[in-house]
């Protein structure tokens, strides 16, 4: 690798700037439209994927932040009795809350990972290429941590919204407003740590699996395009092994998130870690809904992965066809 970032950079001394072709305003044309296809892509693909999991990502939180015995049976009689008691959509509440925070998440998130994406290209000199892994791994990381950040409250508001009965809050601003009033602004923040700290291996792993397997397909098949259900079953496997890699830390987050309305007062990842392990167990505790995330992660993140790409494709063509403004 090293000869050939050299190569590449041979005309380049430190401190020399990259193409001044970036600096010219066609340049910059291209760029901000490159980053609204981004945004708008991940949008989409982070509306599409969450809206299809929703009723499974709603019982997940249910048996993450209680301390009943999750099974699959288990998983779906609550499920049922939901549909019972409260209809069809009900199954889906606090979706509303869940694309609030989704669409900028999933926005940010894909659109930071393309200009991270170009900024350690040019910075190891694989500027449009494939990276190399650790700038691979290093990309999805920063990007989760960018939407993570930027994002939070939406996803405290969302857990609340999906754990509570609907007579406790009656929308999404009414939660920000109960929460701030009776549990202080500082509550918004509550699992912000153990959010960071499992964002940064389940993003990182996850786009960095996604990617290393779209570069293997290119070298084995020829084809620099994937199908569409080969793209799916990429973004399946590397939801299965980022989910995997974070989810103690996702069951930390949402104990700790929706400690106002659970009667506990969990404090530190430590002590919240310590707490669910001496009442529950690490298998049953930490890894409680692991086998339905099994089911909900890669379906979610291999639809979010795919709609990405073809969303990004079909702009460009689009574009191509000149009836995208120019």
């Amino acid at each position: 690798m090293g000869n050939g970032v050299q190569e590449q950079r041979a005309s380049l001394t430190q401190g020399e700037v990259l193409p001044q072709a970036s600096s010219t305003p066609l340049e910059g044309l291209r760029q901000t439209r490159s980053i609204l296809n981004s945004l708008f892509s991940g949008a989409l693909a982070g509306a599409v994927a969450k809206t299809a999991v929703a009723p499974l990502d709603r019982t997940k939180i249910i048996f993450q932040v209680s301390s009943a015995r999750f099974s699959a049976k288990e998983a779906y009689r609550l499920i049922y009795r939901t549909y019972l008691k409260d209809g069809l959509f009900s199954l889906w509440r606090g979706n509303s809350a869940t694309m609030v925070r989704v669409i900028p998440y999933a926005a940010i998130q894909f659109c930071a990972h393309e200009q991270y994406k170009g900024l350690l290209g040019g910075y190891y000199g694989f500027q449009g290429k494939v990276l190399p892994p650790f700038p691979r791994l290093l990309a999805g990381s920063m990007a989760g941590t960018t939407a993570a950040m930027l994002t939070y409250p939406l996803d405290m508001v969302r857990a609340r919204m999906a754990v509570t009965p609907k007579e406790m809050y009656s929308n999404i601003l009414h939660v920000f407003v109960r929460i701030s009033r009776e549990e202080g602004l500082k509550t918004l923040y509550r699992g912000f740590t153990p959010t960071i700290l499992g964002v940064i291996p389940y993003a990182g792993l996850s786009f960095f699996t996604y990617e290393t397997l779209k570069k293997l397909h290119a070298e084995e098949s020829g084809r620099t395009q994937p199908y569409s259900y080969e793209r799916l079953a990429f973004g399946a496997c590397a939801g299965l092994i980022g989910q995997s890699a974070s989810y103690p830390l996702d069951v930390v987050r949402r104990r700790m998130q929706t400690a106002g309305v659970t009667g506990h007062t969990y404090g530190t990842i430590l002590g919240t870690m310590r707490e669910i392990m001496s009442e529950e167990g690490i298998i049953r505790g930490l890894y409680k809904g692991l086998s339905m995330n099994w089911v909900k992660g890669p379906i979610a993140v291999g639809i979010s992965f795919t709609t990405f790409d073809l969303t990004q494709i079909l702009l460009r063509k689009l574009h191509q066809m000149g009836y995208t403004a120019r």
